[in-house]
């Protein structure tokens, strides 16, 4: 089969991105012509996979999107695929991976109603309709319950154009990364010692991921826990007025931000707890690779993957609304050598009896029986 997929840019960091380089590989491995629209392309290149790159022209996110989607459909011949698969939302795809909160629900729970007057939301706005609408047809591989009722009760998207996909954690990556030499060892580069509490924060952009609400927890803690507490972020995104938070509430020297990084199961073998309370969040497949490592998991319960600490007995889940004062809480009271080994091995037995791993096959299988479908006129 010959597959197009579409992603606005490529950098080997973020979650969206190693999902769609893995589900990509399935389908060339299994024998598919692959091509890969983008406008800009970091790190190493899939081997059997054209990528064409078409720049986006404009000044603002937003506008680039547009005009790349505008390129694609006005140069590329759509007959030549037997299906278009897009990673972002965008008008005109066969299927859509939908990573993504919806945009129209989260701006309105979070912005106020002008932010829903400029052009970068009309744009958006627009994009996800023509992927959600009754109208469309697109289908959508979606990763979390949650997010497949808000988009229909936003969209009224009929149910049968919804294919789920499992998690895609690469089990043995972390595993062998998990020992305790690597922890030892990590937690000694670091300076965190055997009897101090190393918190860990994985992911870009920090306002979405609840940054300030970790740095606000520990800086509640009571003094003795505090002073042997750090918090170790990994991600991209603005720093310093974080850092100023913490210096401010008087535990500068206990918040380490470490930029993008390549090694993170190291981090998840070393850290005692993974916080994660983010504003909102599709999924949260950090989530679940703590509990594949082993570890305990403090979260908010809007997160899509909560409900995996949960069922594992692996952690904490903050309810919503949110309320920073039982995240606070929370926080201090998970700070117990005991409960936090107890819930690290609950984590892990989980890990091995739920399927947290087949994403790309099973993306494989859906993208293959809609190529199918399309094919013999059945696409609807």
């Amino acid at each position: 089969m010959k597959l197009a997929f579409l992603i606005n840019n490529f950098y080997p960091y973020g979650g969206l991105e190693k999902n769609f380089l893995r589900i990509v590989r399935a389908c060339a491995d299994n024998g598919h012509d692959i091509k890969i629209f983008t406008m800009s392309w970091q790190g190493d290149k899939p081997e059997n996979a054209e990528i064409i790159l078409l720049a986006g022209k404009g000044l603002t996110n937003h506008g680039r999107a547009r005009s790349f989607i505008n390129q694609f459909h006005s140069r590329i011949n759509h007959p030549d695929f037997d299906l278009i698969v897009g990673f972002n939302r965008l008008p005109g795809l066969d299927l859509y991976y939908a990573a993504d909160v919806c945009y129209v629900l989260d701006i309105a729970r979070r912005r106020n109603f002008i932010s829903r007057l400029t052009s970068r939301y009309r744009t958006y706005a627009a994009f996800e309709k023509a992927v959600f609408g009754k109208k469309s047809t697109t289908h959508i591989m979606y990763l979390a319950e949650a997010e497949k009722k808000n988009y229909i009760g936003v969209y009224g998207t009929p149910p049968d154009r919804f294919h789920y996909l499992p998690p895609g954690i690469d089990k043995e990556k972390i595993r062998k990364n998990s020992s305790k030499e690597v922890q030892r060892a990590t937690r000694n580069e670091f300076g965190v010692k055997s009897a101090e509490f190393m918190l860990l924060m994985i992911g870009s952009d920090f306002v979405r991921k609840g940054v300030s609400r970790s740095i606000t927890a520990l800086a509640a803690l009571p003094d003795d826990l505090q002073k042997k507490t750090s918090l170790f972020i990994i991600g991209k995104g603005k720093e310093k007025k974080y850092l100023r938070q913490a210096c401010q509430a008087g535990i500068g020297n206990r918040v380490h931000f470490l930029g993008m990084r390549q090694d993170v199961p190291r981090f998840l073998a070393a850290a005692d707890l993974l916080i994660h309370p983010a504003i909102t969040e599709n999924t949260g497949n950090v989530i679940v690779e703590a509990l594949v490592c082993g570890r305990a998991v403090l979260a908010t319960e809007i997160c899509g993957y909560a409900f995996h600490v949960k069922k594992a007995g692996a952690g904490c889940v903050v309810a919503e609304p949110f309320d920073q004062k039982e995240l606070n809480q929370m926080l201090s009271n998970m700070l117990q050598p005991d409960s936090l080994r107890n819930w690290g091995k609950n984590g892990f037995a989980y890990a091995d009896k739920v399927d947290l791993y087949s994403r790309p096959q099973a993306a494989l299988q859906i993208i293959e029986n809609l190529a199918l479908a399309k094919q013999a006129g059945d696409f609807t």
